[in-house]
């Protein structure tokens, strides 16, 4: 005869086959219950919840919630017709999870009903995923509460479908460095108190440059009475009684007017310029900008053409510094007129003109360049820049930042054939990045510099 097929767990209890009743049966498997929670720990757990509890054998949860389980254990009714309280349940701490593993999993293989206290979801950056890799998962349920990104986006009342997250707990800051290039219109930072946690998020806002670009918000203990929502403005104090339970949020905004007077003449941060809002980082970086200015060896007077301009940082900086020249921005998206005019007005400057156009045709009105920069073009960037050769004065010179290596070999030929001097660098920034223990350098994507010199006298 077949052996009698195991049946599924119902509420703990295994049913045994018939004929093998007078046998010695091992004690049915255990269940763990790793129920959510927020930052009011019991005091937030709804019915259901409670009953687990109740139910369980031992009760493991974090060291900051133990205070609040032996009040409950202490507060346990009788059972009916029963003179003494009910057993209080074993509770353990979770604090460190690979010590509290052997004890589980031999309470499970012994049928004990057990339920762990996590924060949130257990399966989203929680103690679930190492539950997993050591109890089978048909003996462990997970019953989730809201996570702290959505509460986090509740208390500020903004929708967070756009919204990127990232973990800091034992991990390295770099990633932070490089998602914060993207510019993501809101960023959730999930901190890790053992590692300087909001300190080291804004030691790297401010090494990005983009402190005036983003709102920081700081929550802490975030579902409890006493929770905490500040915004934490550049330069101020973190709470002398900051919560280790606690996580930031960065919410893109536009940065404050500044005083022309106040800035640098060129190599403005990142974060002081206006973006266009459904791509943000779509700018030439500060480091990039600085080499193309040097490398522009702008006249004090004369024309200048900044094809692709994006949000305009290239031509704007070149104003700051020789305000006599001529600016002819060209950028095809839609509002780059607006968004770039509203740059100049930040930086007290005046182009001679924004076009909002697809090169080469947007240029035929335009007086002919002594000075090119070519930061667009895409796939018909070798007929941009045959259109520019047409038109570059004696003595111009084309700059053109690239990223891959086909580029420069598409580009480089059109320079030569054209009788340029060529000249072909490529530019490596890193910025420093905060560690636990100091500072590491975060490297920026690495940009190949084309550029082309007309014979003559020019400007």
């Amino acid at each position: 005869m077949a052996p009698w097929p195991r049946s599924p767990i119902v509420e703990g209890v295994q049913m045994s086959a018939p004929m093998e009743a007078n046998r010695a049966t091992p004690p049915p498997p255990g269940r763990l219950d790793v129920l959510g929670t927020d930052g009011s720990g019991l005091e937030g757990m709804a019915p259901p919840a409670l009953t687990l509890l109740a139910a369980a054998a031992r009760i493991a949860a974090p060291s900051r919630l133990l205070p609040g389980l032996r009040h409950w254990c202490s507060q346990r009714p009788c059972e009916a017709g029963d003179p003494g309280p009910i057993a209080a349940p074993e509770l353990l701490c979770s604090d460190h999870p690979a010590a509290l593993l052997p004890q589980l999993v031999a309470a499970l293989a012994a049928g004990e009903r057990l339920v762990l206290l996590a924060s949130g979801d257990p399966l989203w950056f929680g103690i679930g995923r190492v539950l997993l890799q050591h109890i089978p998962r048909e003996q462990l349920r997970f019953h989730p509460a809201p996570t702290s990104l959505q509460l986090a986006f509740a208390r500020l009342g903004r929708p967070w479908q756009d919204a990127a997250w990232i973990s800091l707990h034992g991990r390295d800051p770099e990633p932070l460095a490089a998602r914060l290039q993207q510019r993501p219109p809101a960023l959730a930072v999930l901190t890790d108190p053992g590692q300087e946690g909001a300190e080291v998020v804004r030691r790297l806002l401010g090494a990005s440059g983009l402190e005036a670009a983003y709102g920081l918000w700081l929550l802490e203990r975030l579902g409890h009475p006493a929770e905490r929502v500040s915004r934490l403005p550049p330069g101020e104090p973190l709470p002398a009684d900051l919560d280790p339970l606690h996580l930031l949020v960065l919410i893109a905004e536009p940065p404050p007017w500044p005083d022309p007077a106040s800035l640098p003449l060129f190599g403005l941060d990142d974060g002081l310029w206006l973006q266009h809002a459904d791509q943000p980082g779509l700018m030439t970086k500060r480091e990039v900008r600085i080499q193309l200015l040097a490398d522009l060896e702008l006249p004090a007077q004369g024309t200048l053409w900044d094809l692709g301009a994006g949000v305009g940082s290239v031509g704007l900086e070149a104003l700051r510094l020789r305000p006599a020249l001529a600016l002819w921005a060209v950028e095809r998206r839609l509002g780059a007129a607006a968004l770039i005019q509203a740059n100049a007005d930040r930086l007290g400057v005046r182009p001679a003109g924004v076009v909002e156009g697809v090169a080469p045709a947007a240029l035929h009105d335009l007086p002919d360049p002594d000075r090119v920069v070519i930061g667009g073009g895409g796939r018909q960037r070798k007929l941009l820049l045959e259109a520019v050769l047409a038109r570059l004065r004696p003595g111009g010179v084309v700059v053109i930042p690239l990223a891959t290596l086909e580029a420069l070999a598409e580009l480089r030929p059109c320079l030569e054939g054209a009788g340029l001097a060529v000249a072909v660098a490529q530019l490596q920034a890193w910025r420093g990045a905060p560690l636990a223990d100091g500072t590491r350098l975060a490297p920026l994507n690495p940009v190949l510099v084309l550029k082309g010199r007309r014979p003559g006298s020019g400007s």
